[in-house]
C-alpha cells in the first residue's frame, strides 16, 4: 500500500463551475514532493489541507472534515477501461491516487499513517457535482459516477506532516462498525433509507452526513409515533 501519486491543483477560470469568480482547483496534476499537510480550519474558510493546492469553492468543498481527497489508482484504471480513454492520476480531482488500498472500502473513522509523519482519519465519500463534470467532459458523469458508487474518500488531518509520493501508507486504526465509505456515499444519495446505519459510526463521520442521518431517524420516529 503506497501513495503512488501526489497532487496539486492550481486555480483556473471555466466554464463549467458556478463559483462566484468562475475558478476551480480540480485540475490536479502530480508533483515531486514533499508537501506539508496539516488542518485548513473549518468549513467556509479552510480550503485544502496540502500547501500549495487550491480549493476555490469552499461553500461545498475543503475545511478540516475534507482536507484531504484520496482515490485508488485502481478504480481510474477501470474507469480507463469503460471510458476509452487515459485518466492520468489525479484527474479525478484527488490529492492522493493509491495503490493497494480499496479506497471505497475504507471505514468511516479508519486512520491512514502516510510516510513518516502524517496521520489521516477517513470521514466521507465524495459527491460528484457539476465541476467535476465539466473537468472530464463526459455527459451524465454525476448519474453514472454515482450509480458506480465508489467515490474515493475524504479525510481530516490528525497528525500534520510532509508526505511525497511513493511514501508507503499504513492502515493503523480500524473501527468495527462497518460502516464504509461507500455505505455512507449510497446512503447520502441514492439510498436514504440506509441513513439511520450511519450512526453505528458516530463522531467519525462528516458533520453533514451525521446532521443528516440524524435528522432522517428523527422524521422517522415523528411520522410512526402511535396515534393517541
Amino acid at each position: 500500500m503506497k501513495l503512488l501519486s501526489l497532487n496539486l491543483g492550481r486555480p483556473e477560470a471555466v466554464e463549467y463551475t458556478d463559483q462566484a469568480d468562475g475558478v476551480t482547483g480540480i485540475d490536479k496534476r502530480p508533483v515531486d514532493g514533499p508537501v506539508r499537510v496539516a488542518a485548513p480550519g473549518p468549513k467556509g474558510t479552510g480550503a485544502s489541507g496540502l500547501a500549495g493546492d487550491a480549493v476555490c469553492d469552499l461553500r461545498h468543498h475543503g475545511g478540516d472534515d475534507q482536507a484531504v481527497y484520496a482515490f485508488a489508482r485502481e478504480e481510474l484504471d477501470a474507469w480507463e477501461r469503460e471510458l476509452g480513454r487515459s485518466l492520468p492520476s489525479g484527474s479525478f480531482g484527488e490529492n492522493l491516487t493509491t495503490q493497494g488500498i480499496d479506497v471505497s472500502e475504507a471505514l468511516i473513522g479508519e486512520r491512514w499513517r502516510v510516510g513518516a509523519e502524517l496521520l489521516l482519519e477517513v470521514s466521507s465519500g465524495r459527491i460528484p457535482c457539476r465541476t467535476f463534470q465539466g473537468h472530464l467532459g463526459e455527459s451524465g458523469w454525476v448519474k453514472r459516477f454515482t450509480r458506480q458508487g465508489a467515490p474515493g474518500a475524504y479525510l481530516r488531518v490528525i497528525e500534520p506532516g510532509e508526505i511525497r509520493a511513493g511514501d508507503p501508507i499504513e492502515i493503523v486504526h480500524r473501527p468495527d462498525h462497518g460502516v464504509t465509505v461507500a455505505l455512507q456515499f449510497r446512503a447520502s444519495t441514492t439510498e436514504r433509507h440506509l441513513l439511520p446505519s450511519l450512526l453505528a459510526a458516530g463522531e467519525a463521520l462528516h458533520p453533514e452526513s451525521l446532521a443528516a442521518a440524524r435528522k432522517y431517524v428523527g422524521t422517522y420516529a415523528a411520522d410512526n409515533r402511535p396515534t393517541p
